[in-house]
């Protein structure tokens, strides 16, 4: 098993960057909404859903702890203007599930706008809501995303679960790289995000249990750090994580001093904002994989004791 003090470090740094470039978190008012202006939302939102698995699993440093919840407000209050943006968000794109996904985590973690609260409401009620097109996987996300705020879910988690790739558990060897982020959200989604490792199907368990392994050497090979990141989460998702000792070394070996994560193979160069765009994700993942590994691995040394 990996040290715990290998995997706890890679966390650390990886907030140390994402505080040290929080400006990064920014949004483009005045884009074309054509363009998409939502496209700028996604990161914001998936720095919530990290920052609460910080706080949720209680392993963090207070350092940690601080630099994450001055992310969360600085995000909340600099970046949404306390939700605002996010209800020009829907009012630009009514029907764009966007939004909410992105304000859940703040609303879990005691932040609210009920202007926004109301369109939620109105749009789970409508047909488009549940007709939107978008792709199984998501649909599942969305639909858990549903029922954590109090709503119906439309369709119901295991409906839209048997859509998913995942829970066909196809031929493994057909697996690239969309298909392994369906995966690794598949899992994410019926865990909430590795708080219930018993949201997996038994046989979805057991085929993880014996094809990530597989999964993850081929990931490490190419050296597409973002994936494998993902992949090391899903590990930490399993009723029996492996926590791979050699994945997390060569993991950590990636990042880099100032704690960034590079997406694929080196640090890609430019200017600030370029890069900030580039290696936000694999940044954040490190940060994800992390906390939820360092709580597994102490979990299973205090089982050991």
């Amino acid at each position: 098993m990996t040290d715990p003090r290998l995997v706890h470090t890679v966390g650390v740094g990886a907030l140390e960057w994402l505080w040290a470039h929080r400006d990064g978190f920014r949004l483009e008012p005045d884009v074309d909404p054509e363009v998409g202006f939502l496209e700028r939302f996604k990161p914001v939102g998936e720095l919530a859903l990290v920052c609460k698995v910080l706080f949720r699993e209680g392993v963090a440093g207070s350092r940690q702890a601080e630099l994450a919840r001055r992310l969360l407000d600085h995000v909340w209050r600099e970046t949404l203007d306390g939700g605002t943006m996010l209800v020009r968000g829907q009012r630009t794109e009514p029907a764009s599930p966007v939004p909410f996904e992105v304000y859940l985590p703040f609303h879990e973690l005691g932040h609210s706008h009920p202007e926004l609260e109301r369109h939620v409401v109105l749009n789970h009620r409508l047909d488009s809501w549940s007709a939107l097109e978008i792709s199984p996987t998501r649909r599942l996300g969305l639909s858990a995303f549903q029922r954590r705020f109090g709503l119906t879910p439309r369709p119901s988690e295991a409906e839209a679960l048997r859509f998913t790739w995942l829970a066909r558990t196809p031929e493994p060897w057909t697996v690239e790289g969309h298909i392994g982020y369906d995966i690794t959200h598949c899992v994410f989604h019926l865990t909430d995000w590795g708080e219930n490792p018993d949201g997996l199907p038994p046989d979805i368990a057991d085929y993880l249990a014996t094809w990530l392994p597989a999964w993850i050497d081929d990931w490490l090979d190419l050296r597409r750090w973002d994936l494998l990141g993902e992949l090391l989460v899903v590990d930490a998702c399993l009723p029996r994580p492996t926590l791979d000792e050699a994945a997390w070394r060569a993991f950590a070996a990636a990042q880099q001093p100032d704690g960034a994560m590079p997406a694929i193979r080196d640090m890609p160069e430019g200017d600030e904002e370029a890069v900030f765009d580039v290696v936000y994700h694999s940044t954040l993942v490190a940060a994800f994989a992390s906390v939820l590994a360092t709580s597994r691995a102490l979990t299973e040394l205090a089982r050991a004791s």
